[in-house]
């Protein structure tokens, strides 16, 4: 129980990778708040992870709703001991474009979701973390390999891991520790918001699959134990770095 009676907010964390994370910190002890868009996934989510987690349903990009989100959780359970921000994606119109495609208002549609309300969720958790606490950004492996359309989305994640270092050392007063979790391909709901016959999406699963070395897409609950990780005290001596969690595609 490395996470016992912590106090975790993980945003995105009503489906995918996020609700990944939040049930490897309910079987480690946590408990806390799942905040996503989507109240049939949420309803779904909180079923699964039972009375120790509440449900904030707020869009990340907004400044009033992320303050909801941290003074809600902190009436409810008290100060936060880990933030998880996990919020993005690369789905949705204008998303996929390369560089002769995209537009001004993809772009700026993409660094609000990706990077700019990184920068906003972890200010707005300021004054409701503890000293001492970890906060983890949930980046991509899209930072280090080029991706055909994905010319804005690697660059937002990549500020994302940069944020990892400047925030480490703005916070050293209060021993805050800030961390990055690089995922790979996962099996998210992802593949059936393509919009594609499940046919085709169990194909575009095994291309993917030849191309991890270990030879399997990876799982949220993946995600989740190297979240738990740097969530506990094991990783106290880590600040500012990258854990790639993608079965070897980037260093193999």
């Amino acid at each position: 129980m490395r996470l016992e009676n912590k106090v975790a907010v993980i945003t995105g964390g009503n489906s995918g990778i996020g609700l990944g994370i939040a049930q490897e910190f309910k079987k480690e002890g946590a408990k806390g708040a799942i905040v996503g868009r989507n109240p049939i996934k949420m309803e779904k989510a909180l079923d699964i992870l039972g009375d120790d987690f509440i449900g904030i349903k707020a869009d990340v990009t907004n400044k009033v709703a992320l303050e909801n989100i941290f003074e809600t959780t902190a009436e409810k359970f008290g100060k936060l001991d880990v933030l998880v921000v996990n919020a993005g994606g690369a789905i949705g119109e204008g998303s996929l474009s390369t560089i002769q495609e995209a537009n001004e208002l993809d772009y700026d549609r993409m660094m609000d979701l990706n990077l700019r309300s990184v920068f906003f969720t972890v200010q707005n958790a300021l004054p409701y973390l503890k000293d001492g606490a970890s906060v983890i950004l949930v980046a991509s492996i899209a930072i280090h390999k080029g991706m055909p359309g994905l010319t804005v989305y690697s660059a937002a994640k990549a500020g994302v891991r940069s944020f990892a270092r400047t925030f480490s050392k703005d916070l050293l007063d209060r021993k805050i520790r800030v961390n990055v979790l690089s995922p790979g391909t996962v099996d998210t709901p992802l593949f059936e918001n393509l919009g594609i016959p499940e046919e085709q999406s169990v194909h575009a699963k095994q291309s993917f699959t030849e191309l991890i070395p270990i030879g399997r897409i990876g799982k949220p609950t993946d995600m989740g134990r190297v979240a738990v990780f740097l969530a506990s005290e094991d990783s106290t001596f880590i600040l500012g770095e990258e854990i790639i969690a993608d079965g070897g595609v980037v260093n193999l």
